[in-house]
């Protein structure tokens, strides 16, 4: 009787759907819970914006005129220059947000409840990431404008600027899974907003977003030429058409060939986080 019991125990528990459709079909329906639920709390979004636009300002008009490129230090050259820096800062940033969603979800109990339901079990993870790349995505049209209105421009071509904002997505997704493991790694949503920023701080400064890294230290500089960041900066600004003329490029491959250190970084970074996120979110359900 205990046998029977337990087999019939089993077969009441929804099991969860195998195959990519369905996965991709239950990742659609995550990521839109959450977008709708981020569009219930309008100040999450902005707030959102509001960092990055401070950071356009103050950036341009304080470090506008004292920063040299090239041994020029024209300010309008500088703001050419510092934007693919904020918005690939804008887009890593976005980190912090997706791990403390994630926390969130699990201090509160709802993966328990998506737990209880036939779903892939990797949809609960995609779909946020899904949905945090769609606000990013928003801030950053919201952040080109805001661009554009103090002196940035677009300066080889409007395809080539579509494929720098695809990089600079493309990486922010890449640190989502960053986000979301840290997320399921710590106990409470304050814990993975401070946990998602600590190790953000030091990535994007010491890097060539701000400012040209041959300035920089000798182990500093082999950091920032390495660095997936300042890879996606450099792609972007190539893209963009925005590097200075005269302009020294490293002789770091990363450097001298951007935009596929950029793609190299953001796919593997997506494959190891990725897969240690869905492991770390099954064995914590289990």
């Amino acid at each position: 009787m205990s046998t029977v019991s337990d087999v019939s125990a089993r077969a009441a528990i929804p099991q969860p759907r195998g195959g990519v459709t369905q996965s991709v079909r239950d990742s659609l329906v995550v990521a839109k819970r959450n977008l709708i639920r981020m569009m219930r709390i309008p100040e999450m979004v902005i707030f959102g914006l509001i960092q990055p636009i401070m950071f356009v300002v103050l950036f341009s008009y304080v470090f506008g005129g004292s920063i040299s490129l090239g041994g020029n230090t024209d300010p309008t050259m500088y703001r050419q220059f510092l934007m693919a820096g904020i918005f690939a800062q804008t887009v890593t940033f976005a980190t912090a947000g997706a791990g403390a969603g994630i926390a969130d979800d699990m201090h509160k109990g709802l993966i328990d409840r998506f737990r209880s339901l036939p779903m892939a079990r990797g949809a609960v993870l995609t779909g946020r990431t899904l949905a945090d790349l769609v606000l990013t995505a928003l801030t950053l049209v919201v952040l080109a404008v805001v661009a554009v209105i103090v002196g940035w421009r677009i300066h080889a071509g409007f395809p080539k600027a579509l494929a720098g904002f695809a990089l600079l997505l493309l990486l922010g997704y890449a640190f989502s899974w960053i986000g979301a493991l840290i997320g399921l790694s710590v106990r409470t949503p304050e814990a993975a907003t401070s946990g998602g920023l600590i190790w953000l701080f030091p990535l994007t400064f010491i890097s060539n977003a701000f400012v040209p890294a041959d300035n920089m230290p000798m182990v500093l500089r082999i950091i920032a030429e390495w660095n997936p960041f300042s890879a996606t900066v450099q792609a972007a600004r190539h893209l963009f058409g925005n590097l200075p003329p005269d302009y020294p490029v490293a002789a770091a491959w990363p450097m001298q060939h951007p935009v596929w250190a950029s793609l190299i970084w953001s796919v593997v970074i997506i494959v190891v986080f990725r897969t240690l996120a869905v492991r770390k979110y099954r064995s914590a359900t289990a």
